[in-house]
């Protein structure tokens, strides 16, 4: 398989939840009693891995399993030792026991915990660093599910316990949907056999599954490809939505606990400052490598496969870089922004600890609420600014769109009508005929969910898409048209029936009306009530009420102090192309054509600005 053949093969599998059945268990019951010990003597400290493409910093700061004499590790006066810590569980008795002070997951897999380590005030979670945000794992889905809200009343394979029930909890919180709403089949390994993909491959009553890269290609032979039951493929199967689109969904963390923490801040400081200047290094080589050839990210390359494996890893170029390719550093940089940025309220770590432990609380993790505790890490500090290259003194906001890329790339979905295929989810407000002004009161709730939407799907669109009535038109079509003898017309109020060229014609073929309108088969554009002008009129009237949107949106974010990027949100302006009811014959069906709809689009990442770090 290529790219990520395993890349997270233990990642998830390895943080499964190990279960025999397939009912979601609480996590006390699934890790058993286990006795709270004071920390073991740490030299060398004892550091967890996964299988993951963030610990290539790891690797490459300490040298190796074991840290080497010239080390980044070596220059700070630390001594580590790497151990496996794919099975998360164990991660967690290890933690409790003693035997290490730190636990390394995501943070949704860590908020599953939170009970278990929260119970003693000596083990309660320090979240004390941020590694990459993860952009390979995939929702596939078959041809009854397209959007993200297409999952209510389906049957979805996940998982047990992994970071991809975080990933489905943030799909149904985007759609509003409740867990109750869909039939979940909890699997227990991550790809093989008892997989999701392979439930979903021999049963087609499943209509999605979450998988990881090489599963995904298997089931639907490209990224924007629809499986075709050939070479593998399941037909009709086709990539609905992954991480690299929800891109602040899984965060990948380091947690310490309290009383280490407590007792020995500066060797936390300084080991999350050797693994950041790790990540920075990582990063140049794998510029260097990918720009012609690099023998230091060769040789990372081949530390990675003699770590994991060659079952895990089995070629360097594909399969190890892949790996790497597959995660987003954030850096001290996004490490300001998730610790100390106030405005980032959705993607932040109060908002992810708020959600995680939500999640935990909701679906049966955990039976009592133990918060985690923010980082106390000053990323401002010596230890941080003297040892990197990219620092921050204040969180910043990067401007990562593209606006007018952003723009064409909508704009032509739309043209070649596909826009739809590309929506992930969308919703409405209303609005009077001649309203101009929409007011945070109002529409308080539909602009909170664009804030949210524009966080958590950081590499997504929002297109505020502007619909007009097109009763005007149609009116105007009907009286010019019967005027200039192009219309024919039968029968009585309320039954007419139109006739064209000796055809039948209808008024509620929406799409056949504006294409005759634009070729101005009714009017010669001269006439300023002619269904040609007053078309136009309604799009641009629709445009200018999207952009009456973004301005409202915009101002209510700066109101409360939140983050959202003006450059990620697009009016378009659809005049009357997609009513509700196409041939309205009263005022309460008039207005159901005139609303504003947000629609959260996916877009290339050619519109997404490339920078080192994800934040």
């Amino acid at each position: 398989m290529p790219l990520k053949r395993l890349i997270i093969v233990i990642l998830l599998s390895v943080m499964c939840f190990v279960s025999t059945t397939n009912a979601q268990q609480n996590f006390s019951d699934e890790i058993g009693p286990t006795r709270v010990r004071v920390v073991q003597s740490q030299d060398p400290l004892l550091i967890p891995y996964i299988t993951w493409g963030g610990e290539s910093a790891l690797f490459y700061a300490n040298g190796g399993l074991s840290t080497q004499p010239n080390s980044i590790m070596a220059s700070l006066g630390l001594n580590l030792k790497l151990v496996p810590g794919d099975d998360f569980m164990q991660q967690v008795r290890d933690y409790l026991a003693g035997r290490s002070p730190v636990l390394r997951g995501t943070f949704r897999m860590i908020a599953q915990a939170s009970e278990v380590i929260g119970r003693d005030p000596r083990t309660q979670g320090v979240v004390f660093g941020q590694l990459t945000w993860s952009a390979g794992d995939h929702f596939v889905g078959r041809s009854n599910i397209r959007k993200i809200s297409d999952l209510k009343g389906k049957k979805i394979a996940v998982q047990k316990g992994g970071p991809h029930v975080g990933m489905l909890y943030d799909m149904l919180l985007t759609a509003r949907l409740p867990k109750s709403d869909l039939q979940i089949i909890w699997m227990d390994e991550l790809t093989g056999k008892n997989s999701p993909a392979e439930k979903f491959r021999i049963d087609p009553t499943v209509s999605g599954c979450f998988v990881i890269t090489p599963d995904m290609l298997s089931l639907v032979g490209d990224y924007h490809a629809i499986g075709d039951g050939t070479g593998g493929t399941v037909k009709s199967a086709r990539l609905v939505v992954s991480t690299a689109t929800l891109s602040r969904s899984i965060a990948d963390v380091y947690v310490c606990r309290k009383d280490y923490i407590d007792k020995n801040s500066v060797v936390v400081e300084k080991f999350f400052a050797g693994y950041l200047k790790g990540a920075e290094e990582v990063i140049r080589l794998k510029k260097d490598y990918e720009a012609g050839g690099s023998k230091k990210y060769m040789a990372l390359l081949q530390m990675m496969q003699d770590i994991y494996g060659k079952s895990v890893l089995p070629t360097l170029d594909e399969d190890a870089h892949g790996l790497i390719a597959d995660c987003a550093f954030v850096g001290q940089p996004g490490n300001m922004a998730f610790f100390n940025d106030s405005t980032n309220v959705v993607t932040g770590f109060e908002g992810v600890n708020k959600n995680g432990l939500d999640m935990a609380i909701n679906w049966g993790f955990a039976r009592k609420r133990h918060n985690l505790i923010s980082s106390s890490l000053d990323f401002k500090s010596p230890t941080f600014t003297n040892l990197l290259t990219t620092t921050v003194m204040t969180p910043i906001q990067r401007k990562r769109f593209k606006e007018e890329s952003v723009r064409a790339e909508i704009e032509t979905f739309s043209e070649e009508d596909i826009l739809d295929d590309n929506t992930l989810i969308s919703f409405t407000i209303q609005f009077e005929a001649n309203q101009d002004t929409f007011s945070e009161t109002q529409y308080r709730e539909e602009f909170d969910r664009v804030i949210e939407l524009t966080s958590r799907f950081g590499n997504a669109a929002v297109a505020i898409k502007g619909h007009t009535d097109p009763s005007k038109v149609l009116f105007s079509l009907v009286k010019t048209g019967i005027k200039r003898g192009i219309l024919k017309r039968t029968g009585t109020r309320g039954s007419y029936e139109y006739f064209m060229n000796g055809r039948s014609f209808s008024l509620e073929d929406t799409s056949e009306l504006i294409r005759l309108i634009q070729q101005k088969k009714f009017d010669d554009g001269s006439d300023f009530d002619g269904p040609y002008q007053i078309m136009r009129a309604g799009l641009k009237l629709s445009e200018q009420r999207g952009e009456a949107v973004k301005k409202a949106i915009l101002a209510y974010a700066s109101r409360k102090n939140v983050r959202i990027e003006a450059e990620q949100i697009i009016p378009v302006g659809v005049g009357i192309k997609e009513p509700v009811i196409a041939k309205p014959t009263n005022s309460v069906e008039a207005a159901k054509n005139r609303r504003v709809e947000f629609a959260l689009i996916k877009i290339s990442s050619e519109s997404v600005a490339e920078a080192d770090f994800d934040f």
